[in-house]
């Protein structure tokens, strides 16, 4: 009989606001066995995160349990001394953040952080480990394992840093492992290369683990079985084949019917039409590294053209070209037909203020320190030049836009919104300068499905009465579905292909634009093993071997 290693029951989690106590978690239930792996689903709010820090015995600041019990491997994690958590956490228990790239010390190379936890716990010495951590790089398909742990946290790509912290995870070998939303913000095929490693590094060393995320089809290839929160709620729990294709609970049944979100195509633009933005032949480098190569694309009045690719391809560099944020080597920049300067710098105001940017983290792109007044006025005075009672009106009026009730949200900061209010008060930023053309860059990865649509929807309306240009930069093809008009696939810096949404979706395809579709995953268990299998990868970390050049 296979052991138990983790069990909470009656689990309460109370979090602390304007002084006052108020329940967040109520009454969770978990049993997990050596090897097994639970997926945590459920939306924004859900107390997923939560309870999976939990699971360590641990709680944010402003948070504490306030009933209920979790036992690992018998030992009494929320009554255990100091000194015996210490000696579990990193050694027998690991966690894996969402950002890898907010979770490195920049400061220190990887390799120096992977060595800290195994010589502090004494399971081995520094040089030890470091072979050791090579190794694990090596098991994670990591390119140039004996040599990658020496680069700073900077000098790799997002999905290279996310497996070396699954890699520093695994540096002691824990029992468990809790893994919170490791892929959302990687592309499709970094993505496939990512949850391939976390699984067989999984099964090769019996970890159990519990699999936070909203992604209804990564839970499915992860996870043995999979539990629902909502609100802090359990809603239900089954095994993964079970829950998939047979959820008892409307709330379940409304989280697989997501997405169904999806704009009609429009007719086509007519060629004598002036494009609103225009980007020809840009080629651009980042000192002496060429990183884009002879770029063109256009983008008309009320559409949106979505720009896909994965981790490299020149996605953000293309908007960083015509922000003015990175001039151009050479090429041209144009709005509305007429040439702009290409450093920002020597645009005017009011050109300045033509093309605004809605940002992918909206935690890290709005000052914790000011008001959400106070962010979105900053634009609308410098921009529009209003101030005192006219400033207030127009916050107001743009509150009201992006469907937040004004005298509930002007005071408030931003720790105090959710994810989904957070990125509203960004599109509420751009549209204070009234722009024309709006890039979008990932705004929706960092969202759970049923927020993410809900954006969506709010982008689709805005565009619609303001008749607002937009570039979309995703790595999600649902996305791409659901919103653009044409679409611009780049790799290693080239458009390699582009043409309507109707265009892209049916073949023939570019070989790589085939690889993104085919790495989309879909809501069956078997998919990704299916899919390693066709691209004839025998190991299961070797989703990598499967890209196609």
């Amino acid at each position: 009989m296979t052991e138990q290693l983790l069990k909470i029951r009656g689990l309460k989690i109370e979090g602390r606001s304007d002084e006052m106590w108020n329940q967040i978690v109520n009454g969770v239930d978990i049993d997990l066995m050596k090897g097994e792996v639970l997926g945590l689903i459920g939306e924004s709010g859900a107390g997923k995160s939560t309870v999976g820090l939990a699971a360590m015995g641990f709680t944010r600041d402003g948070c504490r349990i306030s009933e209920g019990t979790v036992e690992f491997d018998g030992v009494d994690l929320v009554n255990a001394a100091a000194s015996v958590k210490r000696g579990l956490l990193g050694k027998r228990i690991a966690y894996v953040a969402q950002s890898a790239a907010a979770s490195f010390n920049p400061a220190h190379k990887i390799i120096d952080q992977h060595t800290e936890g195994p010589t502090q716990h004494g399971v081995m010495g520094k040089k030890e480990s470091e072979m050791d951590g090579m190794e694990l790089y090596e098991k994670l398909r990591l390119p140039d394992p004996e040599n990658i742990g020496f680069r700073y946290p900077h000098q790799v790509s997002g999905g290279q840093l996310q497996r070396a912290m699954t890699a520093m995870a695994m540096a002691c070998r824990p029992d468990l492992i809790i893994f919170d939303e490791p892929t959302t913000a990687l592309d499709v095929t970094t993505q496939i290369e990512v949850l391939a490693s976390i699984r067989q590094i999984v099964e090769e060393f019996d970890t159990a683990a519990i699999y936070i995320t909203h992604d209804l089809a990564v839970v499915a290839q992860m996870s043995d079985k999979i539990k629902v929160l909502l609100k802090g709620d359990e809603v239900e729990e089954a095994d993964t084949r079970t829950m998939l294709s047979a959820p008892t609970q409307e709330y379940t049944k409304s989280l697989w019917a997501v997405r169904s979100f999806q704009r009609p195509s429009k007719p086509p633009v007519p060629t004598s039409a002036t494009p609103v933005i225009s980007v020809q032949n840009v080629t651009a480098a980042y000192g002496t590294v060429p990183v884009l190569h002879d770029v063109s694309f256009d983008i008309h009045e009320g559409r949106t053209v979505a720009v896909v690719g994965e981790s490299g391809s020149g996605k953000s560099t293309a908007a960083r070209c015509i922000t003015g944020l990175l001039p151009p080597v050479s090429g041209t920049i144009e709005f509305d037909g007429v040439a702009m300067p290409l450093d920002y710098r020597k645009r005017t105001k009011d050109q300045l203020r033509q093309a605004q940017m809605i940002y992918q983290m909206a935690d890290t792109a709005l000052n914790p320190r000011k008001s959400i007044g106070e962010i979105i006025g900053r634009p609308v005075e410098f921009y529009m030049g209003l101030k005192g009672a006219a400033k207030r009106k127009r916050v107001d009026e743009l509150l009201d836009q992006i469907e937040l009730e004004p005298s509930q949200y002007f005071h408030r900061l931003p720790s105090e919104l959710s994810g989904g209010q957070k990125q509203r008060i960004g599109i509420a930023r751009a549209l204070a300068a009234e722009p024309k053309f709006i890039i979008c860059d990932e705004v929706t990865s960092a969202l759970d499905q049923l927020v993410a649509e809900g954006i969506l929807r709010l982008l689709a309306k805005l565009q619609d009465d303001l008749k607002l240009s937009y570039m979309f930069i995703t790595h999600d093809l649902a996305t791409v579905r659901a919103i653009s008009d044409e679409v611009v696939v780049m790799k290693d810096g080239r458009v390699v292909e582009q043409g309507t949404k109707d265009e892209m979706f049916k073949p023939p395809h570019h070989p790589y634009t085939d690889l993104l579709l085919s790495s989309v995953p879909e809501m069956d268990p078997d998919w990704l093993t299916n899919l390693l299998n066709e691209r004839g990868v025998d190991n299961i970390g070797d989703a990598a071997v499967g890209k196609m050049t």
